[in-house]
């Protein structure tokens, strides 16, 4: 890949401003090769009249949407399809990604409250949908993530998703965390 093409990757999925030196260092370049193309794409996109600003500032370099798209994306960002999830949306798709199918209760009850409001943005957001229904009383309906979210995750599929087990913390630390929710230990230190 060239150059300039690497330097618009790693500027993409930046959250902050990037030095200079760091991109020399990540892509093995000298740092006058780096400040040469990064002035050259800065160039190209002001005379290509891109979407797109390339700035240094703040310590480094970043992209920023060029400001006169500015009324268009104030638009934009009105819309359903522009909002970000809440926390409370993540966690529920979480929950649903990694038991599904899994009812309404049965997401709730893992999270340890309702969670109804997110399921019903995640199914508008087209992230999960009703998959079927629990057999026996009451027949809740079982949700599920649809293509649409392997396609937002950029997974082929489920079994892509990274395991759980990478982000539990070990045996004796969920022991320490769990003692003072346990009835026999808290009223144990209730008496001392």
């Amino acid at each position: 890949m060239r150059i300039q093409a690497l330097l618009e990757a790693m500027l993409f999925v930046a959250e902050d401003p990037i030095p200079a030196t760091e991109m020399a260092e990540v892509l093995e370049q000298p740092l006058a090769t780096i400040e040469e193309e990064l002035a050259a794409y800065a160039r190209a996109l002001q005379e290509d009249e891109r979407g797109l600003v390339l700035r240094e500032l703040g310590g480094g370099w970043r992209l920023f949407t060029h400001p006169d798209a500015h009324a268009y994306l104030e638009r934009f960002a009105a819309t359903d399809r522009a909002a970000r999830l809440s926390k409370a949306a993540l966690e529920t798709l979480a929950v649903v990604a990694y038991k599904q199918p899994v009812s309404r209760g049965q997401v709730s009850e893992i999270r340890g409250v309702d969670s109804e409001r997110s399921l019903r943005t995640l199914e508008r957001r087209g992230l999960v949908a009703e998959i079927g229904t629990a057999p026996g009383p009451g027949q809740a309906f079982l949700y599920g993530t649809t293509p649409l979210f392997l396609e937002k995750l950029g997974l082929r599929a489920l079994d892509e998703l990274p395991p759980l087990a990478d982000h539990v913390p070990p045996a004796d630390v969920v022991d320490v965390l769990e003692r003072p929710f346990r009835a026999e230990e808290s009223s144990t230190d209730s008496r001392s």
